[in-house]
């Protein structure tokens, strides 16, 4: 229910099936309220039985002053800005960094320009469906939608918000687990067996520290954060492994107004992420050749200078430029490694833990998906029963 005296617009669909309550603010935004057949109907005060009234006398004790409202009265007033500003605050050193800066985005971008200004016990399912879908379709600063990816986010974001307020008395408007966003699924870009080949043979023929980083991810699935992360002190040539424990990443900065963004070397983004990997015999021999000659980031060769995430992505683009390879991101490295291994039978479980993911789901989902040859040769070996009589 809506609060008396405030200015408030009923809008009505083309249907005249479903009733919109926004508000103007102060600069000129139009605001969504609510949105349902009862959004409209202005709060009463509950009505409860009359009671007899006390005539007071001089001798009468004293009644004792009744309080304005309940703390559960207090609470339905509360906005939704208001219970998502706490829970910020509550996981601020909970998450890592670039974590706490991923949900700031998408609460202020998003979530409180649009959500914020409601009452808690004004939300309704059919608001928050309304905001999912306007988000797809008309969000961002073009308004011309944002991914279904970014929509997703925002909606996780909104339920750990519910559930924060869940934990600290708040009692649930509306159920909003269930609303889900529908994900296209990208096209994976994969170097072929001939792009493949005429990379390596350009990073061979052009030794550099960077050029060795390619090879490193092209032949062990390694992220662009944790090849720039990479020190050589990270591999073992005893025990023939790399060991990945480090990412870097650039994020932005909230507290410094001086700078926008800064470079941060953390741990991996999950635990699963933190791993060790079996090297190639002949990046193996690659990388033990010369190597008393280097030290500190395997990027650069120095303990005092790096290179970071975006400079490697120009580096890889000029390099597939010179090498006359069409245009990708680094990140199809891994997919190529992946893909590579799922075409020579890798065992699934150990290139799941070689890939750093959660599960091996994820593996299966993301890189399992068998050309119509591999169907064939998987079908053929039928032919051996039916030979034998099956």
């Amino acid at each position: 229910m809506l609060e008396k005296g405030r200015k408030f617009y009923l809008e009505v669909d083309k249907k005249g099936m479903r009733q919109y309550v926004v508000e103007q603010a102060d600069d000129g935004r139009i605001v969504l309220l609510a949105c349902g057949p009862e959004a409209a109907e202005p709060a009463e005060a509950p009505q409860g039985p009359e009671t007899p009234e006390i005539q007071q006398t001089p001798d009468s004790p004293q009644a004792p002053e009744r309080p304005a409202a309940s703390s559960a009265a207090a609470a339905h007033t509360a906005t939704l800005a208001e219970y998502a500003r706490k829970w910020l605050d509550f996981i601020r050193y909970q998450v890592k960094e670039s974590t706490y800066i991923k949900y700031w985005n998408l609460l202020y971008s998003y979530i409180i320009p649009e959500l914020g200004g409601i009452r808690w016990d004004v939300l309704n399912r059919e608001t928050i469906e309304l905001f999912c879908g306007r988000m797809r379709s008309a969000g961002g600063r073009k308004q011309s939608g944002l991914s279904a990816k970014t929509v997703a986010d925002t909606m996780s974001v909104l339920r750990r918000i519910f559930g924060y307020a869940a934990d600290h008395g708040a009692a649930m408007p509306c159920n909003i687990a269930s609303i889900t966003v529908k994900k296209e699924p990208k096209e994976m870009k994969v170097l072929t067996r001939k792009e493949q080949d005429k990379l390596y043979r350009y990073l061979r023929t052009h030794p550099t520290d960077r050029s060795l980083g390619i090879l490193i991810c092209m032949f062990t699935g390694l992220r662009l954060g944790e090849i720039c992360a990479l020190k050589w002190e990270d591999i073992s040539f005893s025990e023939n492994m790399i060991y990945v424990h480090r990412t870097m990443q650039r994020i932005q900065t909230k507290d410094d107004p001086g700078r926008k963004t800064k470079i941060v070397v953390t741990p991996p983004k999950s635990g699963s992420s933190v791993r060790k990997i079996p090297i190639p015999r002949e990046l193996t021999r690659i990388l033990f050749s010369g190597r008393e000659k280097r030290k500190g980031y395997v990027l650069t060769g120095r303990e005092d200078a790096y290179v970071e995430p975006r400079a490697m992505e120009r580096h890889f683009a000029k390099v597939l430029e010179q090498a006359g390879i069409g245009k990708i991101n680094f990140h199809a490295l891994r997919h190529t490694f992946a893909t590579r291994c799922v075409e020579m039978d890798f065992d699934i479980k150990s290139l799941s833990e070689i890939l750093g993911h959660a599960n091996v789901n994820i593996t299966l989902n993301r890189y399992v998906h068998p050309t119509m040859e591999l169907k064939r040769r998987n079908m053929q070996k039928l032919s051996m029963l039916l030979a034998v009589g099956w």
